[in-house]
């Protein structure tokens, strides 16, 4: 039945409005929410926690639906398909939009920026920009006493580096200087043995961090 055939009044959801044309408004929808992944820290960080959640049945066909309309909205793919990548804990499943996209997530280790501010009584901030793709990165923050421990650990998970801390930034009232990625993890170790020498848990981010002290003297305080 046409849209001029149904009676008036019906109470029909979208009465008056043809099918197609709902399909073709959320079909625009979704190309637009696709085209905001390639500049929008916000919506690239919605749809790493979206596709994270879902059960597996649900991730395989987003990415069948990607498959077919990434090609369509001229973007990287690396926008579409790495807030995915950010999040895919199984293999195949990671190799499989790897080479749908041709696009790798940074390593942890390679740190593209530390900074390290200090204050009385020891305190020090600790920060870490990681590279992941495109020109969004990851954010690693710790606020601790070198010999006492961390007070906090702070991770932005996926943020346009244009926004992410940088030297002459200040956190807690402390200005962050640039350093070296050894040293500004050469303290973060000290802190791990400070924490675990006063019986306190490692936070857990740092834990999901552990690659970072793989190679140094205290990579297995964090295991």
């Amino acid at each position: 039945m046409s849209g001029e055939d149904r009676p008036s009044g019906s109470g029909v959801p979208g009465e008056g409005v043809e099918v197609s044309e709902v399909a073709d408004h959320i079909r625009g929808a979704w190309e637009s929410w696709l085209v905001s992944l390639a500049t929008d820290a916000t919506a690239a960080t919605a749809a790493a926690h979206l596709y994270a959640e879902l059960p597996v049945e649900a991730r395989d066909a987003w990415l069948v639906a990607l498959a077919e309309d990434a090609p369509k909205v001229g973007v990287p793919t690396a926008a579409i398909y790495g807030p995915l990548l950010a999040v895919e804990a199984d293999p195949q499943r990671r190799e499989r939009i790897q080479r749908a996209s041709n696009t790798t997530i940074g390593s942890i280790t390679e740190v593209k920026l530390a900074l390290l501010g200090t204050a009385s009584g020891g305190v020090r901030i600790a920060v870490l920009v990681i590279p992941l793709y495109l020109d969004f990165v990851r954010v690693l923050m710790c606020r601790f006493v070198k010999d006492q421990g961390f007070d906090w650990v702070r991770q932005m998970p996926l943020v346009r580096e244009g926004d992410a801390p940088d030297k002459g930034s200040v956190i807690d009232d402390i200005k962050l200087y640039a350093s070296s990625r050894d040293a500004v993890v050469d303290e973060l170790a000290h802190a791990v043995l400070a924490q675990r020498r006063h019986g306190g848990e490692l936070p857990q981010v740092l834990r999901d961090c552990a690659d970072l002290f793989s190679t140094g003297l205290f990579g297995s305080e964090l295991r």
